[in-house]
């Protein structure tokens, strides 16, 4: 299967069905090899040196997102000084709650898995974002689901917060509808490389 962009300079909300049936129509075989690549380009080409906080999202299987739970396990193992995070939603906003382990996470009737209870953590402390996006451009403009939940998370991070997304398909060469607040990924990892959008 060619992984590569549609045509260029849709709208979001097509770009968005597009890119969601792209990912669904993947089968579980291609969907555990491409999320195997972007783990090991994580590690290649991320220097974790520096890295404290990180924070990281747990894949919707039913959206057939990236399996995140691949870096989450090679950072406790490898990595066990930098404190994981992950997303809780509560309402409108998204929390930051310090990842404790799966006995403490639960469903939720969007089909997610969130962290029952744990401790808060301020934005402005994380180092590192691995955001899941839908698709992204080749100057970073990323698109989710719609819901504006990591466009104001990111907001609220500090400017030198690395963001880098993760999707099993090649940028679009530009989308409609950018906005001067939107914020730009500093990169994005697909099976085939490392994109860099800009330095960090």
């Amino acid at each position: 299967m060619t992984l590569g962009s549609t045509f260029c300079f849709m709208n979001k909300d097509e770009l968005r069905k597009v890119y969601l049936k792209k990912r669904l129509a993947l089968a579980e075989s291609e969907q555990i090899k491409f999320s195997q690549k972007i783990c090991n380009l994580f590690f290649n080409s991320v220097d974790l040196s520096k890295i404290k906080v990180l924070h990281i999202y747990l894949p919707i299987k039913s959206k057939g997102e990236p399996n995140t739970w691949l870096i989450i396990d090679r950072i406790q193992h490898e990595f066990p000084e930098i404190r994981l995070v992950i997303p809780r939603v509560n309402g409108a906003v998204m929390e930051n709650i310090f990842f404790e382990g799966p006995d403490h996470l639960e469903g939720t009737k969007w089909g997610m898995v969130e962290p029952k209870d744990g401790a808060h953590v301020d934005p402005l402390k994380i180092d590192l974002v691995i955001t899941p996006l839908l698709v992204i451009d080749n100057q970073g403009h990323r698109i989710g689901y719609g819901k504006g939940f990591y466009d104001r998370f990111l907001k609220s991070c500090r400017p030198d917060c690395i963001k880098i997304g993760v999707s099993y398909f090649d940028p679009e060469p530009g989308i409609e509808e950018k906005s001067n607040h939107d914020v730009l990924l500093n990169a994005c990892i697909t099976p085939k490389e490392y994109l860099v959008f800009s330095s960090y």
